[in-house]
């Protein structure tokens, strides 16, 4: 090895270039030829090593810096979780396998759960019978008879206090979370998502509309469990005659919650006719677009009042006194996208609803 060093400072020493290159004579003057060779293949065997001694150095530090691999999340156990709807009349269990179909057709994996009254009976030769018969066999949904919640016997109270039993869903202590959905509204896409959410015993949209902190019951997800069910009863005996589910809801709930966006989850049909659209938006510097609006909705709900819902026959007059219109641009031509779209909206629930439940479900 001492050889090998002599003879490799040789190589690189002035005096040897000196006497390669002499600058007396100009002459080539050649090395001996073993002399020459060592040189040679010293020269060639400096950055080899030095190649190497990085090639492992970095090896090295690869292995010290290197980010330990997560191990990868298990999937959700789906069973645990439920979309839920609640039952209180024939026309409004139409609407809730409409709810379920979607869901079968989107393939959300999360399981479904339907609350009926427990007067009804699944082996009956009827409208229901037939209806929780097609909900149980073809889309898999798990029917839980229930009794259903009033708030008084005056027959305009009815519709509102029925909405009691949505609460319900707290009981449903099988399930790990619940999402409740109001039926009278359309399911565009999966919201499975949604029960992976951070925990907490509700989660809820904004009701943008109000302009104010009001949470909306039109889609509510909950953690299930007797503590919270006693609370929901304990409110439900102690409450005012003006309050109803989404009272109670915020009353409990409101301070703690956690809140949905309410872009995505809970648009309303009635968006489509607004002028302004910033409470939905939460811009006043964003453009509206009902087709982008529309494509990034999972969730809609009909609310066009003085409008019927799309179930119930409406006429031609309140028809045109609500349709969204057009909106002259500045190139001189019509925007309709407001009023196709909302066209559309109420034609598909028309055209689900006699494919899914029958004609005899179809108002004229």
């Amino acid at each position: 090895m001492a050889a090998r060093w002599k003879y490799f400072k040789h190589c690189l020493s002035l005096q040897s270039l000196h006497n390669v290159w002499s600058t007396s004579s100009w002459r080539y003057t050649p090395m001996p030829p073993t002399e020459t060779a060592t040189c040679f293949r010293s020269s060639l065997l400096w950055p080899i090593l030095l190649l190497i001694t990085a090639l492992f150095f970095l090896f090295d530090l690869k292995r010290w810096f290197r980010v330990p691999m997560s191990a990868p999340e298990p999937d959700p156990e789906w069973s645990q979780y439920a979309y839920c709807q609640y039952v209180t009349t024939t026309e409004y269990l139409c609407n809730s396998i409409m709810i379920f179909e979607s869901l079968h057709t989107l393939h959300s994996k999360a399981s479904r759960v339907m609350m009926y009254p427990k007067e009804w009976a699944q082996d009956s030769d009827t409208r229901r019978g037939r209806m929780l018969r097609k909900a149980r066999d073809e889309l898999g949904v798990v029917l839980k008879a229930i009794q259903v919640q009033h708030f008084g016997e005056e027959e305009d109270q009815k519709t509102w206090a029925e909405s009691f039993t949505k609460l319900l869903a707290f009981n449903l202590t099988d399930y790990k979370r619940v999402l409740t959905l109001d039926s009278d509204a359309t399911v565009l896409r999966s919201m499975d998502e949604l029960f992976l959410m951070p925990s907490a015993p509700v989660a809820m949209p904004r009701a943008y509309w109000l302009n104010d902190s009001t949470l909306s019951s039109q889609l509510i997800l909950v953690e299930p469990s007797t503590f919270e069910m006693n609370r929901v009863l304990e409110a439900f005996r102690h409450r005012s005659p003006t309050d109803y589910d989404m009272e109670i809801a915020n009353h409990l709930y409101g301070k703690d919650c956690i809140v949905i966006p309410h872009r995505r989850y809970d648009l309303l049909t009635g968006e489509f006719r607004n002028q302004d659209h910033h409470l939905y938006l939460g811009s006043e510097q964003e453009l509206w677009d009902p087709e982008a609006a529309y494509d990034e909705a999972k969730y809609l709900h009909f609310s066009d009042w003085p409008l019927p819902k799309p179930w119930l026959h409406a006429s031609q007059e309140q028809l045109e006194e609500v349709v969204p219109h057009c909106h002259r641009m500045a190139d001189g031509t019509e925007d309709c996208r407001d009023r196709e779209k909302w066209l559309l909206v109420y034609q598909d629930f028309r055209e689900r609803r006699e494919r899914v439940c029958g004609s005899d479900f179809v108002s004229l």
